[in-house]
């Protein structure tokens, strides 16, 4: 099974998922997404792996989320479009299967998709 986790090496979490799957077996594709952000194209296939809106994955810390004012008034695709700009909006980690995705948040969540 192909295995890609969008990964933030400064995050306690992600660090966390990525040795639980090495610990299993698995080698995933590490994206560093702060370094190698999503295209849109990308970002879409993954929300809709998740059956998620871009809300959904949207990290509500730091001063790039202060900037956006209320998300809430934005629409998905001006969601996608600060993202793009601004990988660090993007929650992590992300775990990709052929199958499906999820936000590891908790990181137990993980199992959900990969055994």
């Amino acid at each position: 099974m192909a295995i890609t986790i969008y990964h933030n090496p400064k995050c306690s979490t992600s660090r966390k998922v990525l040795a639980w799957l090495q610990e299993k077996g698995h080698a995933p594709k590490i994206v560093e997404y702060l370094k190698t952000p999503p295209d849109a194209a990308t970002l879409q296939r993954i929300l809709k792996l998740m059956k998620a809106k871009p809300a959904d994955i949207l990290r509500r810390k730091g001063d790039a989320y202060e900037a956006l004012g209320d998300p809430a008034k934005l629409s998905d695709a001006a969601l996608i479009a600060h993202m793009l700009a601004d990988p660090v909006l993007i929650e992590r980690p992300i775990v990709i299967t052929d199958k499906a995705a999820v936000l590891c948040r908790p990181p137990e969540r993980v199992w959900e998709i990969v055994s």
